[in-house]
């Protein structure tokens, strides 16, 4: 992994229980290749790889290199970017902490939730313009009871959502090809063509993987099938979006977004989204940050632990379900 991110996926009471378990140096970093002697000698003895964000990609020559190695542990979200088809060829196990990395994001999408069906982030512009305050009256449509939640996606960020979204007045429902009504029933929601749940959802939120089935999954057309007023969040990948149908959707003021991720991503310094008024952006701020990270360094310490005690990895990565995985 990057070595800068070494000591916040694994502070010291983190890496201290790893220490513990396992024969580890912590100051041996593989950041470009692993070709460095030192390395190769390592990789020799090497029977579990620690890898996160940065890893480079364990191909045939890593693998010959490394004969005894039996698992590789991923203390971060996805895997394509450094695995090969030769690590499933040889079945080693993988395991990724994409689950803890879900938390975040899907605790981030909960307060956009909320905060959009409040309508805060247009209330915002308009006190900010105005510099007045609009009266103590009741404001109508906003608010967050039985307002409508369309979740598209049942991925673990999807899942864990509404799990969040349980103790609230919110009405959520579910779109996913790869789930049929009985997956549904077991989340408390009911299951609509994508069509639908965008023509019946006051907020939508986006947490499907990015493949090539799903670039533009939200293009002009879906985008004109979304209700006046509605609000549409992305924390998945921007290629999901049809940006430039999105911006033109949004100069109207028909409706509103939140996008933690865009495409192309940084956004060019001219972008239309910056100053829309109707579109608020983070920078990609929903996963792990800060102290969250080193939930991502205990969920690898957690698998080592079940490993030595002689139990099955928690988070192993199913290849075959890998082409449909974020």
């Amino acid at each position: 992994m990057s070595a800068e991110n070494v000591s916040q996926v694994f502070p010291a009471e983190v890496l201290a229980r790893l220490r513990d378990a396992v024969e580890i140096d912590p100051t041996l970093v593989v950041e470009d290749s692993f070709a460095d002697p030192r390395v190769r000698d390592v990789l020799a003895r090497t029977e579990a790889l620690v890898t996160g964000w940065g890893c480079p990609r364990i191909d045939e020559a890593v693998l010959d290199a490394a004969p005894k190695l039996r698992v590789i542990l991923h203390a971060a979200g996805s895997v394509k970017g450094f695995t090969t088809p030769a690590v499933w060829e040889r079945g080693i196990a993988v395991s990724s902490a994409v689950g803890a990395n879900a938390l975040p994001v899907a605790e981030y999408t909960l307060a956009m939730i909320l905060l959009a069906g409040k309508d805060l982030f247009a209330s915002r512009e308009r006190l900010r313009a105005e510099r007045a305050h609009p009266g103590w009256g009741i404001v109508p449509g906003i608010g967050n009871y039985g307002r409508r939640v369309g979740v598209i996606g049942a991925s673990r960020i999807g899942r864990r959502l509404i799990e969040l979204l349980r103790p609230f007045d919110l009405r959520p429902s579910l779109t996913d090809p790869y789930v049929d009504e009985a997956g549904a029933s077991a989340l408390g929601v009911p299951l609509l063509p994508l069509d639908d749940l965008l023509s019946t959802s006051d907020i939508v939120t986006v947490h499907a993987p990015d493949t090539p089935e799903t670039r533009h999954l939200i293009g002009r057309r879906e985008l004109a099938l979304m209700p006046d007023g509605s609000v549409l969040i992305n924390t998945a990948r921007g290629s999901l979006l049809d940006h430039d149908a999105l911006i033109d959707e949004l100069r109207t003021g028909r409706i509103s977004a939140i996008l933690d991720v865009t495409d192309p991503e940084p956004l060019p310094v001219d972008s239309p989204l910056f100053d829309l008024p109707n579109a608020f952006i983070t920078p990609h701020l929903a996963g792990s940050q800060g102290n969250e990270v080193a939930r991502l360094g205990l969920t690898v310490v957690e698998e080592v632990e079940r490993l030595l005690a002689g139990h099955d990895l928690a988070h192993r990565i199913d290849h075959a379900e890998l082409g449909r995985a974020a």
